[in-house]
């Protein structure tokens, strides 16, 4: 039967860790540069509708290294949903690849493309999730500290796409996640009741990023006005005055704090030049892991398991 990877609940606890043994064990072989080439013959077909740099480089380039092609769609190429209906894309494309990864929009758009398609659809993002993101992150965390155990996760800013995520994440692992948000900029209060009624974890959210953030094993936060939203950014300033992750907020949470950015980061807003640069920043091991996590993901969906 086929699997889709569009929420990162779609994978249970066990299947969860699961991928991030394979992600670790991906990691390993491309640090050695080890022959690993389980996708040769293999096609990759990836929709943009919203352009990134992370999204298509590390699909890109990890696709390849494992022996496949990817083919890079971009938003004049197929304009989803527009010129063509979703179910049509869908089906045409499952003619010609092997898998599907799409960065889009309207969320209903790549529930659509997985409901036609024929072959495996991965979520590289849209407005509502971001489950491939979560994914690297938390396995940039456990990289990091060996275990997942005691997991504060204080996310500061907008309750947004990587807020969703984390909520739906905190249903399938045990995780302390606070979101420290402005309270007219919410996340959807669908998905905070959905992951407090699955039991597994305890969450809150606060308005006070300073008393939010204390004992945190990750401060994360995310750009303001995310893609689409870029022209609502000198008011969202104003809203969010005093959410900005800087070196007094980093303090409040503690030595040990890591500081997390799915990144771009629009440095000196919602973090400043000091901490995304600081010791405390991991961004750029998260970043680097998206690669590793997503082929991890693309093995799962194909029935590669690593031994």
């Amino acid at each position: 039967m086929k699997r889709d990877f569009l929420h990162v609940d779609d994978l249970t606890t066990e299947e969860i860790w699961q991928v991030l043994e394979m992600a670790r064990d991906i990691k390993a072989k491309f640090k050695r540069r080890e022959d690993f080439k389980p996708f040769r013959d293999h096609s990759l077909a990836m929709i943009f509708n919203k352009p990134s740099a992370r999204t298509r480089i590390s699909f890109e380039t990890g696709f390849f290294r494992m022996g496949g092609h990817a083919v890079y769609l971009t938003p004049q190429d197929i304009e989803i949903g527009k010129r063509e209906a979703v179910k049509d894309i869908a089906r045409v494309i499952s003619r010609y690849n092997d898998m599907i990864m799409a960065r889009l929009f309207d969320h209903a758009h790549i529930v659509e493309l997985a409901e036609y398609a024929s072959v495996p659809v991965i979520n590289a993002l849209t407005d509502y999730n971001h489950p491939c993101q979560v994914m690297a992150d938390i396995f940039t965390i456990w990289e990091k500290r060996g275990h997942l155990d005691d997991l504060k996760i204080v996310y500061v800013g907008d309750g947004n796409n990587m807020v969703h995520s984390w909520l739906r994440l905190a249903t399938r692992l045990p995780l302390h996640f606070v979101c420290a948000c402005p309270e007219t900029y919410p996340p959807d209060s669908a998905t905070v009741a959905l992951a407090k009624s699955a039991g597994n974890a305890t969450i809150a959210i606060d308005h006070d990023p300073l008393n939010a953030v204390r004992d945190a094993t990750v401060v994360y936060t995310d750009v303001w006005a995310s893609m689409g939203k870029k022209h609502e950014l000198e008011e969202r300033k104003r809203h969010f005055e005093g959410f900005q992750v800087n070196e007094t907020l980093m303090a409040a949470a503690g030595p040990s704090a890591y500081f997390m950015h799915c990144l771009p980061a629009q440095r000196d807003i919602e973090v400043t030049d000091a901490v995304l640069e600081s010791p405390a920043s991991i961004v750029f091991d998260e970043a680097e892991n998206r690669m590793h996590v997503q082929n991890a993901i693309m093995l799962f969906l194909a029935g590669h398991y690593l031994q």
